[in-house]
């Protein structure tokens, strides 16, 4: 059996500021870049880098957008498309659930804003056809807008689905709100069964399937194809997320969560890295290694989701 393992990182932005501003002589002299290509060159690591177009002011008026990446770095990322690529992740951070209720134009005008970039700095190879949004939900208009703009899988959310019914308490951090913002018929409240019990409960949007629905596709190489939009959806992640497990469970976790499969998926958020952010993972580093480390010794081939498609 041919086993496949797939990495992504959302929530990147802040290594496109440093490289532009620092003006490094390789991408790769950035501490960031040269932590994901050690991971490369020792294990073989492939990553999907989730990319917002702009820094966001939550974390002060310091603003950087995608604009101000330099292209003298093209032909270095076009050398490393092979095992380092961007996808599509949001505008910016904030707000939480970007594009639950989002408009066709909303989310088409944002995809193409980002593509234009990627593929001026660095190149069209550089940047995917699969695409996990900032929180995962988008209405069905939104997955129609990436569909024209060139998507053909992107992340799915599962699980038992019920209404909100009017308690925002049922919701962490204000999202009742982001709920109700010109909300559409398909978004609900499931519950995430995640680590981090602060969002278990949370929001859905189209990219929602039963779990029955979903099984069938999660654990191989072939997804479900939405017959209205086009869409093909698939779990993206079938594995932990590294910032939320501590170094010394991560092999034990990867395992529990069937290491073994054909297809399997992890992921983790580019923040984390920083010191200066205020939840900073020392190990940050070392996580992202022993992951790569129990890949390769579990016998797994790293790819990305994007060569699934049909």
């Amino acid at each position: 059996m041919t086993k496949k393992a797939f990495f992504y990182i959302d929530d990147v932005i802040w290594v496109f500021r440093d490289i532009a501003r620092e003006k490094p002589k390789s991408i790769f002299d950035n501490p960031f870049m040269k932590m994901l290509k050690k991971a490369h060159d020792n294990y073989g690591m492939k990553v999907q880098l989730n990319i917002f177009f702009k820094t966001d002011n939550f974390y002060g008026n310091d603003e950087f957008s995608l604009k101000e990446m330099p292209d003298c770095y093209k032909e270095e990322f076009i050398n490393a498309s092979d095992w380092l690529r961007f996808g599509f992740h949001a505008r910016q951070e904030f707000p939480d659930y970007p594009y639950v209720n989002a408009s066709y134009e909303q989310v088409k005008a944002d995809l193409d804003e980002m593509k234009k970039e990627v593929f001026r700095f660095a190149g069209e190879k550089s940047f995917v056809h699969s695409v996990v949004t900032h929180w995962n939900p988008i209405s069905k208009e939104g997955c129609r807008a990436l569909y024209d703009g060139g998507i053909r899988v992107m992340t799915v959310t599962s699980g038992p689905t019920r209404e909100y019914e009017g308690d925002p308490s049922v919701l962490p951090y204000g999202h009742a709100a982001r709920l109700l913002h010109n909300r559409k018929p398909e978004t609900k409240l499931y519950k995430r069964g995640t680590r981090n019990v602060a969002i278990d409960s949370s929001i859905c949007g189209y990219n929602h399937l039963p779990n029955e629905v979903l099984l069938p596709y999660r654990y191989g190489f072939d997804y479900y194809v939405d017959n209205e939009t086009g869409m093909g959806f698939k779990s993206h992640c079938t594995g932990p997320t590294l910032n939320l497990t501590p170094l010394d469970e991560i092999e034990e976790e990867m395992i529990e969560k069937n290491l073994g499969s054909e297809f399997f998926g992890y992921a983790t958020h580019e923040q984390y890295f920083y010191p200066d952010y205020y939840a900073y993972q020392s190990d940050y580093a070392e996580r992202i290694y022993k992951a790569a480390e129990t890949v390769q010794k579990n016998g797994y081939e790293y790819f990305f989701i994007e060569e699934i498609i049909k």
